[in-house]
């Protein structure tokens, strides 16, 4: 190849050299002038055809490497720019010349013509590059006015409202809830599992122990639950994290690979997640979020289940699960009794009433 490249390089030098002949010929004859007197255009020809040749030929690998060099730079240079910013910029160059096309031809027509070539030269570069600044800077205008829809109640396209993808953890799947929630629609998909957390499940079910071992089963038959009955795409995610052998710390990692949010009842996890800035959606908040607003000076009958961890407390529990501790509810364990809101507090791990008795007596 190389051999073929000097070969050409060395043919466009006698074309130069020819070229050059023809000008110092027909300059010498302009002004008849002979420095030969036979053979006279034969010999400039032959001569300016050799020297360019040679010249050409050996200087053939610095101008190969030069060539390549340039194209590389000039590569790299192009890889920066935006393909965007490419096509707009082309767009405008188009543009651009064909509006100097217009406006030089009748300066084609003034003499001298080298004034012509030079204005007309000049229109070229100048509409050129005005085309492509244009074009380029206003791209996102002329987005805008393609895009722009007469009317707003046109339907959005899938992209633009693609869900997030939701991570489930190991301990969310276990508690089952999130089976319920996908069942009602509120919560979109898709849903990824990822390899570690589903190996940490078949761990658990595979446990000597009969607690965990049940756990972990529970856990495969809502993943399979949810892959059967649910219209959700399910999605089982196999790229490991390598480098880290922590679980909550490659569930972590792989919201922020997916740009997805973490499904979880971990307390822990939550709170990590917050200090690394990954999105979360706890299923106990979920809950207590939904559970019945109670405020202090609200009414209420409850069942007195046993007592309190405070002298003269007594405990109670609403339907949805929430505590109620009932200051001097102790003597009315196995009562249901009156009792008045002082109190509610609201945790990450749930809501506890504070109350105490509305009246002694006894309601039922």
């Amino acid at each position: 190849m190389l051999k073929i490249i000097r070969g050409l390089l060395t043919a466009l030098g006698l074309v130069i050299g020819s070229g050059v002949a023809w000008w110092i010929s027909s300059v010498l004859k302009y002004n008849s002038i002979v420095l030969i007197p036979v053979y006279q255009d034969l010999i400039i020809y032959i001569t300016c055809g050799i020297i360019f040749a040679v010249i050409l030929f050996i200087s053939s690998k610095r101008l190969m490497t030069l060539t390549v060099m340039l194209t590389t730079q000039i590569e790299l240079k192009l890889q920066e720019i935006p393909i965007n910013d490419m096509v707009f910029g082309a767009l405008g160059l188009i543009v651009g010349l064909l509006i100097a096309y217009l406006i030089s031809s009748p300066i084609n027509q003034i003499t001298p013509s080298w004034v012509s070539i030079l204005l007309t030269t000049l229109i070229y570069m100048l509409l050129g590059y005005l085309g492509i600044s244009i074009a380029v800077k206003r791209r996102e205008e002329f987005n805008r006015l393609v895009s722009f829809r007469k009317s707003h109640k046109d339907k959005a396209t899938a992209e633009e409202y693609r869900s997030q993808p939701k991570i489930l953890d190991t301990s969310v799947i276990i508690d089952g809830r999130i089976f319920d929630i996908c069942k009602t629609g509120f919560i979109e998909g898709p849903l990824i599992i990822p390899d570690f957390v589903l190996e940490e499940l078949r761990h658990i079910a595979d446990s000597s122990d009969i607690l965990k071992r049940n756990r972990g089963r529970r856990g495969l038959d809502i993943l399979n639950r949810i892959q059967k009955e649910l219209d959700i795409p399910v999605v089982i995610y196999e790229n490991d994290i390598n480098g880290i052998t922590e679980v909550d710390s490659k569930l972590l990692k792989t919201a922020q690979n997916l740009n997805g949010k973490v499904i979880t009842n971990d307390y822990n996890l939550n709170k990590v997640a917050e200090v690394q800035r990954v999105a979360v959606l706890n299923i106990n908040e979920l809950a207590n979020a939904v559970k019945p607003v109670v405020l202090p000076g609200e009414e209420m009958e409850v069942q007195i289940i046993k007592d309190g961890k405070e002298t003269g407390q007594g405990v109670a529990y609403l339907d949805d699960g929430t505590m109620i501790v009932v200051d001097g509810g102790k003597k009315h364990v196995g009562e249901t009794i009156g009792v008045l809101v002082t109190s509610v507090l609201q945790t990450a791990a749930g809501r506890m009433i504070f109350a105490k008795p509305k009246t002694m007596d006894k309601v039922g």
